[in-house]
């Protein structure tokens, strides 16, 4: 087609669809219309053609301008086609330019491109319009139309693959070329899918559109090499961005994305051949290694089953058979194995090298198949023969192996029986025996005589095997024949040995029995001696206590007895020790040793002599003992004697003594001061009798430091006349007392003699247990008797009266004093008050200079002393209080 003069005919290629469309008037229309498109396309156009320029070294910075002389324009296809174009005109001239334009739109033309309405002249005078026309026709061409995906092509393919890349990306919705990128998630989508370590998606927001496209593009220029095509203002401000900007932008995506996988695609072609390669080799080395291992292991067995020296022991050749089977079990199969295996594997090889069309595989010398089957024949012969060698040589050891192992069984068997055998018939064990020990020690030996002839038998089998060991000449012959004659010799020796220790034995017993005997005998006599000096000894170190002559004297008759009885003892003595020198004899002049002692008792000669010697030696002593003991008993009766004779005088004299008291004060013969008299004199009387006490008394110590605890000559006790001499002095006093307190009683209180009398007779009468005392029922009594009538609360009141301590009883001075206080006028505490007030001059209070004015001197300070200060309201200083003081006197009695 001649571009020169086609003007009339302009056509323009329409970016929307994918084919050329007659209407012409669209291109001049979008151009005209929409500044903003233009403004986007020379951008876009402009970085797009850079993007292959710099790959010259070169670029372009107006793209109406720079195009004009054809010579980039040519380089640009040249970059992009990878061919060369004709050779441009250096020229400066305009016929030169539009010569080198048309050489690039035939270019265009030639890859199928029918360019209409572009003509070279409008391009070479810088017609912008023309130029975008013509640069987008060669990015249709040559960055879209090859594109293929799954059944569309060119721009539906690039939008297909748009949508299949994004497909996952739930905010990304790709419909157009146009609004589906402007919020700029597409781009970032793209990226992310094919690079997720560039971009981190998930922080990205639909409604920031100019951080997203910025985005997109500075990390597409960064990592992808893609330059920056599109402005990100441009596109936001747009209401719908140039479609032929973003294809062309957007394809450079695919590019960089699918070239890749073209890459992944070649490189995985170049491995796979490499892979089929390497493992044919793998399979040629496999091959011959283990061609190699099995020859060798076939070339190192085959000497082992050529060897056919026989063993000497049946183990060793159970041995070999242990190892001839484990080679058939354990080491063959895998080598069986492995020879299969080898087959398989060349054939396998061969296989894969005819279909891979390499050239077939020869073994090097010697590794055939057919060398490791002859070879394995070879291995095949030499094993046939080995285990029939084999198990004849076994059979033939078996037999020889049996007899000696027979021989070995019977005779350690017999070394076992025999062990110690010698060392026990020769113990001397019998030397120490007792006499049953001693029969024990012969019936094992007849036991062990049995034993040894049941042995016989064996020694004689012993050497008969060895005998036939000897003619099969058994490899280990010389052992055996040692063996058996050492076991022949010992036979011999147990039968000496055997014989010795039997007399010794029975000679043995015969001397025990006799011993036996003896001991027997001395232990019948000896016990019941021992027993009777046993009984003896005690006797005569017996401890006695007598009390009287008569028993003393019955002691001596009986020493006097037993005394006699001593020179038979000493002859029993006599023949019991003859015994004893008689075994003593034995034991001597056999040269028995004796183990032990006497089994029939623990008394030996030592002992008997011993206490025999000690009875001798305490004779005398009890002839001591009893002597000094009778004197001693005379002495004891005398110091009786002398204690009674006192005894008996003294107690009947403190009897009458007592009763003769008690008369006094009970019968009440004239007046007290009569009484008082009578009674001195009694006291006086009492006194004198003092000595005779003190004399029992040292005799009493007599007796007690004599152990004396009897008397039968008196019935009193020193504890006797010592309580009742206290009672008589005690009585003496206290009868005393009683009448002079009655007489201060009556003159206190004006009783006269006759009221006295009266007082004693009813007291007397009352004092039923005739103690001295009234218990509280005989007072009571006594009390209604007089008159009285009370009830239970008075007669307390009385009763704590007359018998402050409670002890329930009341003594005469405190019946006299209840009478009294009933029948006579006594003092009170107002009349003593009264009294101090006459001294004090009528006051209240009194001094201590009136009291010692007064009183005598003792009475005086006694009052001074007790009385307290004086607090009343008409005090002086050193005032004593007279009435709490008298009030006091009676506070204790006062009813």
């Amino acid at each position: 087609m001649d571009h020169h003069h086609q003007h009339d005919h302009h056509h323009q290629y329409d970016g929307g669809e994918n084919d050329y469309m007659p209407q012409e008037d669209d291109w001049d229309r979008d151009m005209l219309l929409d500044p903003a498109w233009e403004k986007q396309q020379r951008k876009t156009f402009t970085a797009w053609c850079n993007s292959h320029l710099r790959k010259a070294g070169t670029q372009i910075d107006n793209i109406e301008e720079d195009f004009r002389d054809g010579l980039k324009l040519m380089l640009l296809l040249e970059v992009i086609s990878g061919e060369r174009l004709a050779k441009p005109e250096r020229g400066k001239m305009r016929v030169h330019k539009i010569s080198n334009v048309n050489k690039a739109l035939d270019f265009i033309a030639s890859k199928g491109v029918k360019l209409v309405s572009i003509g070279a002249e409008e391009i070479v005078d810088g017609n912008a319009k023309m130029t975008l026309g013509m640069i987008w026709t060669i990015i249709l061409r040559f960055a879209i139309q090859d594109i293929s995906v799954e059944e569309t092509s060119a721009k539906e393919g690039l939008l297909l693959w748009c949508q299949r890349k994004t497909a996952p990306y739930k905010n990304v919705n790709i419909q157009n070329f146009h609004i589906s990128w402007k919020d700029g998630l597409g781009f970032c989508a793209l990226i992310h899918r094919h690079r997720p370590e560039l971009i981190d998606y998930g922080k990205l927001r639909k409604d920031d559109p100019m951080t997203n496209l910025n985005t997109a593009f500075d990390v597409a220029e960064k990592y992808l090499d893609i330059p920056k095509m599109l402005d990100a203002e441009d596109i936001v401000s747009t209401l719908r961005p140039d479609e032929k900007a973003i294809m062309t932008y957007v394809s450079c995506y695919y590019h960089a994305f699918s070239g890749k996988q073209k890459a992944e695609t070649a490189a995985n072609r170049i491995c796979k051949v490499l892979a089929v390669n390497q493992e044919n080799e793998q399979l040629m080395e496999d091959y011959e290694k283990l061609a190699s291992d099995l020859l060798e292991w076939i070339r190192r067995t085959i000497p082992w089953l050529e060897n056919r020296v026989p063993e000497n022991t049946m183990q060793a050749m159970q041995q070999k058979l242990e190892d001839f089977r484990d080679y058939r079990r354990l080491h063959k199969p895998p080598k069986v194995q492995e020879k299969c295996q080898l087959e398989i594997n060349f054939n396998t090889l061969q296989t894969k090298l005819r279909l891979s069309n390499r050239p077939a595989f020869m073994p090097s010398e010697g590794k055939m198949v057919s060398d490791v089957s002859n070879a394995w024949g070879g291995l095949e012969g030499a094993e046939k023969g080995y285990e029939e060698w084999l198990l004849n040589e076994i059979r033939r050891l078996e037999r020889l192996d049996h007899l000696a192992e027979k021989f070995r069984q019977k005779a350690a068997i017999h070394e076992a029986w025999t062990a110690g055998k010698e060392e026990m018939l020769q113990d001397k064990d019998f030397e120490t025996a007792t006499l049953s020990e001693i029969k024990a020690l012969l019936k094992k030996h007849e036991a062990f005589e049995s034993d040894l002839a049941a042995h016989q038998d064996r020694v004689e089998q012993i050497a008969a095997i060895a005998q036939e060991l000897n003619e099969l000449e058994y490899y280990d012959s010389p052992s055996v024949n040692a063996r058996c004659q050492q076991i022949c010799d010992q036979w011999d020796s147990l039968g000496v040995l055997t014989q010795k220790r039997s007399e010794a034995l029975q000679r043995t017993e015969k001397l025990l029995e006799t011993i036996d005997q003896l001991y027997l005998e001395f232990a019948k006599r000896a016990a019941p001696f021992n027993n009777w000096m046993e009984g003896a000894m005690e006797d005569l170190q017996d401890t006695f206590i007598v009390h009287t002559i008569e028993e003393i004297q019955g002691l001596s008759t009986a020493h006097e007895q037993f005394k006699a009885t001593l020179p038979e003892a000493d002859k029993e003595r006599q023949a019991i020790l003859g015994i004893h020198n008689e075994i003593a004899k034995i034991v001597q002049t056999y040269h028995v040793n004796m183990a032990g002692t006497n089994p029939y008792t623990t008394i030996n000669p030592q002992e008997i002599n011993a206490k025999w010697d000690k009875v001798r030696q305490l004779v005398p002593q009890r002839d001591q003992a009893l002597v000094e003991e009778h004197a001693r008993q005379q002495n004891n009766e005398r110091l009786r004697r002398q204690f009674a004779n006192q005894a008996n005088v003294i107690g009947p004299w403190i009897q009458t003594k007592m009763e003769e008291i008690g008369r006094i004060s009970i019968e009440m013969h004239g007046t007290l001061e009569d009484q008082l008299t009578h009674l001195r004199q009694y006291e006086k009387s009492i006194v004198n009798y003092k000595p005779k006490i003190d004399q029992l008394e040292g005799d009493h110590q007599l007796i007690q430091e004599a152990l004396i605890f009897d008397n039968k000559h008196t019935n009193y006790t020193m504890e006797h006349i010592r309580v009742g001499w206290e009672q008589l002095l005690t009585t003496i006093a206290r009868t005393i007392n009683e009448i002079e307190n009655q007489i201060l009683t009556r003159d206190a209180k004006g009783i006269s003699q006759d009221q006295m009398n009266e007082f004693r007779a009813s007291f007397n009468h009352f004092d039923r247990k005739r103690t001295g005392m009234m218990d509280a029922e005989d007072f009571r009594a006594c009390l209604i008797s007089m008159g009285y009538n009370m009830g239970e609360a008075e007669f307390s009141r009385i009763m704590s009266i007359v018998d402050p301590n409670r002890l329930g009883l009341i003594t005469f001075q405190a019946f006299i004093d209840f009478m009294s206080r009933e029948t006579a006028d006594t003092d009170t505490a107002d009349q003593v008050m009264a009294s101090f007030k006459v001294l004090a001059g009528d006051k209240n209070y009194i001094l201590a200079d009136e009291l010692r004015r007064e009183l005598p001197p003792d009475q005086a300070e006694y009052c001074i002393a007790r009385m307290t200060p004086y607090s009343g309201p008409d005090t002086v200083p050193g005032a004593l209080d007279y009435m709490s003081f008298s009030t006091a006197l009676y506070g204790e009695s006062d009813l």
